[in-house]
């Protein structure tokens, strides 16, 4: 398995129980983990009975094993006040105003969300070194798949972006003293550094994700559950990012066979249906099932968690390709 393991799907499967209980499994396993939830509904520290925010902190009972919280909320405001002040260093006092109310309508569009947590996503991986293995708790599928997509969408950007910074630099210079010996050598011009350091991570975020990676998706046995997946397999795909392994969660569990009243009968049919959901996902799907878990009375937590978790048939070898 590789060191990042993604659990993502459609907004309220499980993603956060079936991450979590995963990361129970690998600390379990002698692995250094952390798990990471970048969902804003932030149901981790329900799991585990315990606050947690954007720094890592030791889940209280479990040895291997930290959590963190990401805000989204949080990370862009950060994030606006970041560019606000890189470019507040560049422009002359005229402009700033103007540059900040830009910034403002940018940060208010829907790809501002993205944009934001991608930055703080990339510094996890990066300063994941402690860890054996880093498990994130993604946010709904369409957000993940956008989040994934910025590093080959952005490096593109980026390049135009240095190439004509460098040209205006050039004009610049020889507007103001000629044809000689420029006066300011273009590698220290900061908005070029700033551009360079941009695409220098989307490049380490695309490489990451492609070669230490591996992405799991999590449904419920459901028409628009199933559909939502075979989006996310294929929005992917095209990628490059393959899908490992899929977890039905919360199928229902089937009464006892002495049990004929109506609620027992109404069970029968569900559960009856579920299987044919279930059928139908193991024909439609390249991708194998790892795990086809049953809803539970309780929230899950403690030892229905490890329950859960023993029900992952997921490996958790570093560099394993067999199931524990």
């Amino acid at each position: 398995m590789e060191k990042f393991v993604f659990f993502g799907g459609k907004g309220g499967v499980g993603k956060t129980t079936v991450s979590s209980a995963y990361a129970l499994k690998c600390a379990n396993a002698d692995q250094q983990t952390l798990v990471v939830s970048t969902d804003p509904a932030h149901s981790t520290s329900d799991v585990f009975d315990q606050q947690f925010d954007d720094d890592p902190r030791p889940v209280d009972g479990v040895d291997n094993l930290h959590a963190m919280e990401i805000d989204p909320d949080e990370e862009v405001e950060e994030h606006l006040m970041e560019t606000k002040r890189a470019l507040g260093d560049q422009v002359s006092p005229a402009l700033v105003n103007e540059i900040d109310r830009q910034i403002e309508m940018a940060h208010q569009t829907p790809g501002a969300y993205e944009s934001a947590l991608f930055d703080r996503f990339v510094d996890v991986m990066r300063d994941s070194d402690d860890y054996d293995r880093v498990v994130f708790d993604t946010s709904p599928t369409g957000g993940t798949l956008r989040l994934l997509s910025l590093p080959e969408f952005l490096q593109g950007w980026i390049d135009r972006l240095l190439a004509k910074r460098q040209q205006s630099v050039k004009l610049f210079e020889r507007a103001a003293i000629g044809n000689q010996e420029p006066r300011r050598m273009l590698d220290g011009d900061p908005i070029i550094a700033r551009l360079q350091a941009r695409k220098e991570l989307f490049e380490y975020a695309e490489e990451t994700l492609r070669e230490q990676a591996s992405f799991f998706l999590v449904l419920n046995p459901d028409t628009l559950s199933i559909r939502e997946t075979e989006r996310a397999v294929a929005g992917l795909s095209e990628y490059d990012l393959a899908v490992e392994g899929l977890v039905v969660n919360r199928l229902t569990p089937a009464p006892d066979d002495d049990e004929q009243g109506r609620g027992a009968r109404y069970l029968r049919d569900r559960v009856a249906t579920e299987q044919d959901r279930l059928a139908t996902i193991r024909s439609r799907f390249e991708v194998p099932l790892v795990a086809a878990i049953e809803t539970r009375v309780a929230e899950v937590r403690g030892d229905l968690l490890r329950e859960v978790a023993a029900e992952l048939d997921v490996s958790v070898a570093p560099d394993a390709t067999a199931s524990d």
